[in-house]
């Protein structure tokens, strides 16, 4: 009977373990892909990809709300946005501005170009382990002050909600598809923030078209108010309504009594949830701005360290309830490159933010001085989409047939495609050039083609010589003429100078 009761209990603990450890590594949440998976990712519908021509882009399309604008660089017009399976999104939020609740089919990263702000991302089955009080339903105006004297516990109650999280500049968000999430914007000055939605992932189960699911505000007002407001789209676009931004809110198409049913709340509030007469957009304005809890920045940074050793020490990946979702990439102190002649390189990957696995997605802070280089490489097994931060710089681009397919400067706020296997050199101008790449693979691989590591380097000089039909000494001085690695001083004009960090 003992051996029995041993037997069963052991039992109970295996499958507890199985169980458990499947939880923890499972794919969807960070875990270690299957093969079969990543053979999957972006091949659920092939496409045609035809490179003749690249072009510097501009959005095609302006949304204004009441705190705030939504661009677009629409896929649905763009070759080269097709090709990599993306679309492109800069939000500009005024202070006290709620980008409201909502959710997309694709699977997305955000960075943020200015400013500062807190984002909740709503996860289904997560713990609501946030509390905070909050004024109860009846309104504080209109009251006496015994009124409002009385005791306290009446008058607050507790607000029980999910993990809230506070972002920087410099930061990137990671959102997995159909999370819903909303952003505000507590500082000053304006918040940017510049989105990359990976439509052709294989996490999006519908087409390649971006949708936008919104849980609260009326999109289409937007579009119809444009004109009254004085804000017309940019002068590259349409003007045409977006297929991500047609209709309302989802709680519109359900019946109000249903909805007042399920809530258990009156008509007069279920149509409420439905903002048919809401024309403020989706960023609206807080009057009194909201008053969120959240943990201070520097328990943050300590938890994140703690997170980061633990991962490291037993090797456990996350689940999703406890799983980090944000990295500032734009900390020059973390760069993975870096040349005090040149500039540095920051690169973000699922080893540094399991959730990246998932997603299938990286992303690459860039920063050159005055004239300096960055040596010309190609991307193995990404396509590569870039955002422009600040200053501008000399581009080339050049496809498989050898010829090139953009040559041209690329200036601030503008967006370039650089297809897998493309090759592309860039150069700052005098005023230095930043950026961030966004790149549809968790562990992108960049090969150079001059530099300390670069592929010219790797070869024999008698492979050189014969390649390229050229003396030993020629081919000598072409492997070791540069000792540095990726970054590249300019070779006259002194050692370039520092832009602003």
């Amino acid at each position: 009977m003992p051996n029995s009761s041993f037997l069963s209990l052991a039992l109970c603990f295996l499958v507890f373990f199985h169980v458990s450890l499947a939880q923890i590594q499972h794919p969807s949440w960070g875990g270690h892909h299957s093969q079969h998976h990543q053979q999957q990712h972006r091949f659920r519908e092939q496409r045609e990809c035809r490179i003749e021509n690249l072009d510097a882009l501009e959005p095609t399309r302006r949304l204004e709300s009441e705190a705030g604008r939504i661009e677009f660089w629409d896929q649905k017009n763009n070759e080269q946005l097709k090709c990599a399976g993306v679309a492109v999104t800069r939000h500009s939020i005024r202070s006290i501005g709620l980008l409201l609740p909502s959710y997309s089919n694709a699977p997305k990263l955000i960075y943020v170009v200015q400013g500062s702000g807190y984002q909740g991302n709503l996860i289904p089955g997560c713990p609501e382990t946030f509390q905070s009080f909050q004024p109860s339903q009846r309104s504080e105006e209109g009251r006496s002050e015994g009124e409002r004297g009385q005791d306290h516990h009446h008058r607050r109650f507790r607000d029980q909600h999910q993990r809230i999280q506070r972002f920087r500049q410099g930061d990137i968000l990671a959102i997995p598809n159909g999370i819903a999430h909303w952003i505000y914007n507590d500082g000053d000055s304006q918040l940017v923030l510049v989105t990359l939605h990976d439509t052709s992932n294989n996490n999006n189960q519908l087409d390649d078209r971006y949708r936008k699911f919104f849980l609260a505000g009326n999109p289409q007002t937007q579009e119809g108010q444009r004109g009254e407001r004085g804000e017309r789209g940019s002068s590259h676009g349409s003007g045409e309504r977006g297929s991500e931004e047609e209709g309302t809110n989802i709680f519109n198409g359900f019946n109000t009594q249903l909805l007042s049913e399920v809530f258990g709340v009156d008509e007069e509030t279920a149509r409420k949830l439905q903002c048919e007469d809401d024309d403020r957009g989706t960023i609206v304005h807080v009057k009194r701005g909201l008053q969120l809890i959240s943990p201070p920045q520097r328990w943050e940074e300590e938890e994140e360290q703690r997170e980061r050793q633990e991962r490291g020490a037993n090797g456990l990946e996350e689940t999703l309830c406890s799983i980090r979702l944000i990295e500032n990439i734009d900390d020059p102190t973390r760069a993975d490159v870096y040349n005090p002649h040149a500039g540095r390189i920051s690169s973000l990957n699922s080893q540094k933010l399991p959730i990246l696995n998932y997603l299938q997605l990286s992303a690459e802070r860039g920063v050159l001085y005055s004239n300096a280089i960055l040596a010309p490489h190609w991307n193995i097994n990404a396509h590569s989409v870039m955002y422009v931060t600040r200053g501008s710089a000399r581009v080339q681009i050049v496809g498989n047939r050898g010829q090139r397919v953009y040559d041209g400067e690329l200036r601030e706020g503008q967006v370039l495609v650089v297809p897998q296997g493309f090759a592309v050199v860039k150069q700052a101008n005098e005023e230095g050039f930043e950026w961030v790449s966004f790149k549809t693979n968790d562990n992108a691989i960049a090969s150079h083609l001059a530099g300390r590591t670069s592929v010219l380097r790797a070869l024999p000089e008698e492979v050189l010589a014969n390649a390229y039909q050229i003396r030993w000494e020629e081919a000598r001085r072409i492997k070791h003429s540069r000792e540095e690695a990726v970054l590249l001083s300019p070779r006259s004009g002194g050692q370039g100078q520092r832009v602003s960090e």
